[in-house]
């Protein structure tokens, strides 16, 4: 099977032709079992239909792709896993049989919902990330900083800028019992020695100590690291997702496909697994935003899916992929 493809076919036969371990990622986003039908626009004949006659009929379109991917993922690969929240048992249950370890994401896909007025508004897609060895490939992401964060903390400012504290002694909780952290350090005559230990080495210590990277308090108290606000790249991702929205909430994709997932979310995943010239896998890709995303990240990819507008409008957006997001 070449890469940087898309093939028009059954994802379940499909996936049977990928050679063993090869793919570095799977982005998983079948349709959700919602009991809908989903197209562009209401005259519109392009989308697809998401109606089972019941959960039998819906385990069989998923559990095919999940159960080969044990043989195509390399040891190190993962499989990211695509459903909303009000259907994410059994795609759960399925995951948690296939995979040793199973981390669940949370996409707050949107704001409210102004139009719901016997129910909870539905806001959260569930994202099963996926995984066997415990030596993933991971690559840390960061998240924007939110706004009372940015206000409250960064109160402290020297010759370099503005600055908040992050903590190098370890508290009661986080006690050490390594010897190697129960030094002391002086500045200015006064002796810092935390009964609790510290959280770092005393070499990296003493390095920001001679940077004057280390916020020392008036009168007594701990130690701080000094955290500038113009060096921050944000707060490392958590498993809360709540900064990048959905296409119809503000995110600045065109849309080509019904349920489109926006650039910023597919970027976030494969930045996060993959390395550049990793093969990237979308079983069942819509309008196949994954290979675009593949494509501006120098990854490969290969693409699936039985709709075959699919094909048409990828190689469009591919041949147009400079106008794409970012």
């Amino acid at each position: 099977m070449h890469k940087n493809c898309i093939y028009t076919g059954d994802a379940k036969k499909l996936v049977e032709e990928l050679e063993d371990k090869s793919v570095d990622l799977v982005y998983f986003d079948p349709p959700f079992n919602s009991g809908k039908n989903y197209t562009l626009a209401p005259d519109s004949d392009l989308g697809f239909g998401d109606i089972f006659q019941n959960d039998a009929e819906y385990v069989a379109l998923i559990e095919p792709v999940l159960k080969e991917s044990k043989r195509f993922l390399k040891q190190n690969g993962s499989l990211f896993f695509h459903i909303s929240a009000s259907e994410m048992l059994i795609p759960q249950i399925l995951c948690n049989k296939y995979f040793k370890n199973v981390q669940t994401i949370f996409w707050k896909r949107c704001r409210s919902k102004n139009n719901v007025k016997k129910k909870l508004g539905e806001v959260v897609d569930v994202i099963f990330w996926c995984y066997d060895s415990k030596n993933k490939k991971f690559n840390l992401q960061y998240q924007e900083l939110d706004e009372h964060y940015l206000e409250n903390s960064y109160k402290n400012k020297d010759e370099v800028g503005y600055y908040a504290l992050g903590h190098i002694v370890n508290d009661q909780t986080r006690k050490t019992i390594n010897p190697s952290r129960l030094y002391s350090v002086t500045i200015n005559e006064k002796i810092y020695k935390p009964k609790n230990g510290w959280r770092m080495p005393e070499e990296e210590l003493r390095s920001l100590i001679s940077q004057n990277r280390i916020h020392i308090p008036e009168g007594k108290g701990n130690l701080y690291k000094k955290l500038y606000k113009h060096e921050s790249k944000g707060k490392p991702a958590t498993n809360l997702w709540d900064d990048i929205h959905s296409i119809a909430q503000g995110s600045l994709d065109k849309r080509f496909y019904p349920t489109q997932k926006p650039y910023m979310l597919i970027e976030r995943i494969i930045k996060m697994t993959t390395d550049e010239g990793d093969l990237v896998l979308d079983p069942m890709c819509g309008s196949g935003t994954t290979g675009i995303v593949s494509k501006k990240l120098n990854r490969n990819f290969i693409l699936f899916d039985q709709n075959p507008h699919s094909r048409k409008i990828f190689e469009d957006r591919l041949n147009n992929i400079k106008e794409e997001t970012k």
